[in-house]
């Protein structure tokens, strides 16, 4: 992005991590489990860089706030209504992944 500027830069980003937070409230079919062996992160994942983020500038943000904006709703209620018992196949391929340092 040698043309663009950095306030415009972050606005794109921005928006792309909007994006992508809209896409996976969409697809409460993918079970965070499918993410982690597919890509090696999760929602979970992004709601703890979201947290790490506000963290190192100092902008207060809890664990359940961070989770809630990108599950869209309280964590507790999104896995009531939607997450799965994981295969013994996911599992696998987790615990596979985790061996590997993923």
């Amino acid at each position: 992005m040698s043309e663009i500027d950095l306030q415009t830069q972050t606005e794109l980003e921005a928006a792309v991590f909007r994006r992508l937070v809209a896409h996976l409230r969409n697809r409460t079919d993918v079970q965070n489990i499918d993410l982690m062996n597919l890509a090696g992160f999760c929602r979970n994942c992004l709601s703890n860089w979201l947290k790490d983020a506000a963290d190192e500038k100092g902008v207060p943000l809890t664990k359940d706030d961070s989770r809630e904006v990108v599950y869209g709703m309280p964590y507790d209620a999104w896995k009531a209504q939607h997450q799965k018992e994981a295969s013994a196949e996911q599992q696998a391929g987790f615990a596979a992944q985790q061996a590997k340092g993923h």
